[in-house]
């Protein structure tokens, strides 16, 4: 299987700033390849180079077999993107702002809306093909700039944090469609905050950090790098909740996570089920009261925290959206 995407040795400089630092990886076709990394990793910056919308200042890299400096006109014409932001019209209708992107790949007006009529049918867009974009949702907004980024069917496609602010039945639909691409044929690198975003859709994960890949694999050997269990609970009240990490920092073996908002703490354990009795006799004999428990596997947040002693961005906001 050839490489639909490599990089070697990318450098990107802002002033003082180096946003990548030396970044190398490859994406063979037809696979998924999550860039993970906390903000201003770099991700962003690399999706950038890789689109040509910025120069690298060291290094080299090719998309669908094109240089992304020497032939990036040619380059433009395999790749779709989309960016943090939906990239649209908000004054011309769905239908208008499909048509546009068709024509300005040299489509034709013919074939310019013929595509449009099928993308707005694959994103579920048609009873709102003829109705002006300021009026979309969220969700409606992205859809319709995937859409944009598939006009002209590209064999390669990046998206930048593509389901961010949406609300989880908008991702989940977007994640479904995602993986019907794929499932076609087409190689995708996408930037996540999402750890379950990234578990969900990627073939390989790499997590950066400062310009640099520090660690990449599937979602399974990125965990078990990390290694160990995790006893998770919920107590029942915030006053509890320092009290329950005194009494567990002696059984930690790591960073121990709490989420203050859902009263939540994972402790990363050596044992199995009887380090969870002890833990569960020990709290009890502190007079905490716990809600919730288990014992379960390393996730790819616990992997994110361990990686770059950050929690990921999206951490905290999918335990909320869990709890409505």
């Amino acid at each position: 299987m050839s490489d639909a995407i490599t990089a070697e040795g990318l450098v990107k400089r802002y002033g003082e700033v180096t946003a990548l630092d030396g970044l190398s990886f490859s994406v063979p076709q037809g696979t998924v390849l999550a860039l993970l990394g906390p903000n201003g990793a770099g991700k962003t910056t690399a999706v950038r180079v890789l689109t040509t919308l910025l120069p690298p200042d060291g290094g080299r890299a090719t998309v669908a077999g094109c240089d992304v400096t020497r032939d990036a006109r040619r380059l433009r014409s395999y790749i779709g993107l989309s960016g943090q932001y939906a990239a649209v019209d908000e004054h011309l209708t769905g239908a208008e702002n499909l048509e546009m992107v068709g024509r300005l790949y040299h489509l034709g007006v013919k074939r310019s809306k013929a595509r449009a009529r099928e993308l707005l049918e694959r994103f579920d867009l048609t009873g709102a093909a003829d109705r002006p974009v300021k009026g979309y949702s969220g969700g409606m907004r992205r859809r319709i700039d995937l859409a944009g980024a598939l006009v002209a069917d590209p064999p390669v496609l990046f998206l930048d944090e593509p389901t961010t602010g949406l609300d989880p039945r908008a991702r989940a639909a977007l994640w479904d469609t995602i993986s019907e691409l794929v499932a076609g044929g087409s190689t995708l690198l996408l930037t996540t905050q999402y750890m379950e975003e990234a578990d969900r859709l990627a073939d390989q994960i790499m997590v950066v950090d400062h310009g640099r890949a520090i660690a990449r694999g599937t979602a399974d050997e990125l965990k078990d790098q990390v290694g160990g269990n995790r006893i998770e609970l919920t107590v029942t009240g915030a006053a509890e909740l320092e009290t329950a990490r005194r009494t567990l920092a002696w059984v930690a073996v790591g960073a121990m996570r709490t989420v203050p908002e859902s009263l939540r703490i994972t402790v990363p354990v050596t044992g199995g089920p009887e380090a969870l009795r002890e833990v569960l006799g020990r709290l009890a004999d502190e007079g905490v009261r716990v809600r919730d428990a288990g014992l379960r596997r390393p996730t790819l947040d616990d992997v994110y925290l361990t990686l770059t002693g950050r929690q990921a961005p999206g951490a905290e906001e999918q335990v909320q959206e869990a709890a409505r």
